[in-house]
C-alpha cells in the first residue's frame, strides 16, 4: 500500500519551522479536533508531511518525516487525544504562499483549501510533488 502524504500547522511564533529544526525531533501536540486528530492516528513511520505556516506567513516552508506513530498526547490527562513524533527533512528553497496554492489549478481540491480549519490533513502525492515543485525543493535521497 502506497504511502500517504499530509500537510500539518503550525503558528510560526507558536513552534516556528526554524525552532523545529533547532529541536531535531518534536511530538505534534495540542491537536483538539476529531478528525485532526483521526489523521494524526493513521499516520505511519516514514511518511512525509509538508510544514505549513499558518495565520502568520501562511506558507509551506518545510518537509518532515513520521519518525513515532501515535501514542497519548502527554500535555493532557484526557486520552482522547494523541500525538505524533516528527523529524525534519528538508526546508523549502522558497515558501509556497497559500495564495499561490490557491491560484494554481492542479492543486485546486487540496485539503488545505477544502478543509481550511484542520492542523493536520492527508493530501494526494501528486499535491505533495506539485508543492515541492512550486517550492523549488528536492528530497534528500534516503
Amino acid at each position: 500500500m502506497p504511502k500517504q502524504h499530509w500537510l500539518v500547522k503550525s503558528e510560526p511564533f507558536k513552534y516556528s519551522w526554524d525552532e523545529f529544526v533547532a529541536d531535531g525531533q518534536t511530538y505534534w501536540d495540542g491537536v483538539r479536533n476529531y478528525e485532526a486528530r483521526n489523521n494524526l492516528a493513521a499516520m505511519k513511520k516514514g511518511e512525509l508531511a509538508l510544514y505549513y505556516h499558518s495565520n502568520e506567513g501562511k506558507e509551506v516552508v518545510g518537509v518532515a518525516r513520521v519518525v513515532g506513530e501515535s501514542y497519548p498526547d502527554p500535555t493532557t490527562d484526557d486520552e482522547r487525544w494523541v500525538v505524533v513524533d516528527f523529524e525534519p527533512v528538508v526546508a523549502f528553497a522558497e515558501p509556497v504562499s497559500l495564495a499561490t496554492i490557491k491560484s494554481d489549478a492542479p492543486l485546486a481540491d487540496i485539503a488545505l483549501i477544502k478543509r481550511s480549519r484542520l492542523s493536520v490533513v492527508p493530501i494526494r502525492k501528486k499535491e505533495f510533488d506539485r508543492i515541492l515543485k512550486l517550492g523549488k525543493t528536492r528530497l534528500p535521497r534516503s
